[in-house]
């Protein structure tokens, strides 16, 4: 895995910002874009522009190709059993939303109990929030352990035969910290739920086995795995997804309409309401494409190392605090004594260092923290050391800054 070449394809990277070189650690939020991605889905707009799976013509076979071919790509990615068991949607916010409005609802009844975790993103807490007040179940919280891991003997108390629902994400946009999805998995099937899994982190990072981890629903999107926006994958066992009601209703998902019923298509299709991300899906496909040849174990052991190496480096800085557990992957979390980790980002974008700050889409998890906002830098495979060391002198070079300045 060489990086020099693997930059050399992120032409977004051979930039300045603000007067100096773009170091870019914010991968967590959004991944950027190699070139192959952005030229296919060039490509597609340029030469075969086409709705799919309506036309007969030359442009919309060749989109449909594109389209469904994705689909197997998805597949064969995630190791789901049939293509019918990938459906596309605009990202992991939706893919969670259809499990809660569709399988919640009409699974879920009063004393039943959803099982989540003080980590989640907010994605995963609020679709459960609204399926619990419609149908009277309980939203209940896995504790969390001093360094912010999940404990398996906490889940087997916390986890019931009441428990309907398990949703846990893999990998924690905060913390780094990789849940232990196949063991939860199997604790929430003893228990007679379904388990369902916000991937959103995890996918870009390291190979992921749907029929290994066991879970029943899993949830991505593109756009943090080099592709493009706008798209993400729901996958879910073809039992569940059979017997659930699709929550778009329109073109597309429809086999025939009546005047006063219709009938829906078969998988995945009924899922797939209006005109589908076309081009989303097919930029998706050139990114599994992508992240295939460079291989997902070289990209998970170099993500690793560079977390190791920056929660090493920052450590080093007095005032600064990490949080999560020191096994991490793909990002480090942390404040600076006396300085808002708003005017951190600040400072650190002056020197053309992109990281994030705020909540992170992770309120309950800020509160449980005890903090109200935090700084992140989060790394991916066109991240180096250098990035790092750039990082940490800048974060010196804040906290100078406003030590003189108070």
């Amino acid at each position: 895995m060489d990086i020099r070449d693997i930059r050399k394809q992120f032409p977004i990277l051979d930039q300045q910002v603000n007067g100096k070189k773009l170091v870019y650690l914010d991968s967590a939020a959004t991944s950027q874009k190699p070139i192959r991605v952005i030229e296919i889905l060039e490509k597609y707009y340029r030469e075969y522009n086409s709705n799919v799976h309506r036309g007969v013509h030359s442009l919309g076979t060749k989109a449909t190709d594109g389209y469904e071919g994705a689909r197997e790509k998805v597949r064969k990615f995630i190791n789901a059993k049939s293509t019918e068991e990938i459906i596309f949607t605009r990202g992991t916010t939706t893919a969670l939303n259809t499990v809660a409005m569709s399988y919640g609802r009409e699974n879920l009844t009063a004393g039943d109990e959803i099982v989540i975790t003080y980590m989640e993103h907010h994605s995963n807490i609020i679709p459960w929030q609204q399926v619990a007040k419609k149908t009277g179940a309980t939203l209940k919280y896995l504790p969390l352990q001093e360094d912010g891991s999940i404990s398996l003997e906490e889940a087997r108390k916390t986890i019931t035969s009441n428990t309907k629902i398990v949703s846990i994400m893999y990998i924690s946009n905060v913390l780094g910290v990789i849940n232990p999805i196949k063991e939860l998995s199997k604790i929430a099937h003893e228990n007679g739920a379904i388990m369902v899994v916000d991937g959103a982190q995890a996918t870009p990072h390291m190979k992921v086995d749907v029929q290994d981890l066991d879970c029943d629903f899993f949830a991505f999107s593109a756009h943090k795995m080099c592709g493009p926006t706008g798209i993400g994958v729901l996958y879910g066992k073809k039992t569940h997804l059979e017997n659930m009601e699709p929550v778009e209703f329109g073109g597309e998902m429809i086999d025939f309409v009546q005047l006063q019923e219709s009938t829906w298509k078969e998988l995945p299709w009924k899922f797939e309401a209006g005109t589908p991300i076309i081009a989303g899906a097919i930029g998706l496909g050139a990114a599994i494409d992508f992240l295939e040849e460079i291989g997902l174990d070289n990209i998970d052991a170099h993500d690793q190392k560079l977390a190791k190496y920056a929660s090493e480096r920052l450590s080093e800085i007095e005032g600064l605090t990490i949080y999560g557990p020191k096994e991490r992957t793909g990002l480090v979390t942390f404040t600076i004594d006396d300085v808002h980790p708003h005017d951190v980002a600040t400072v650190l974008d002056a020197d053309g260092i992109a990281v994030r700050a705020g909540h992170h889409c992770a309120q309950p998890l800020m509160k449980w923290l005890k903090v109200s906002a935090t700084a992140r830098a989060s790394f991916y495979l066109y991240n180096t050391e250098e990035d790092i060391d750039l990082l940490v002198q800048g974060l010196i070079k804040t906290k100078e800054y406003f030590s003189n300045v108070f």
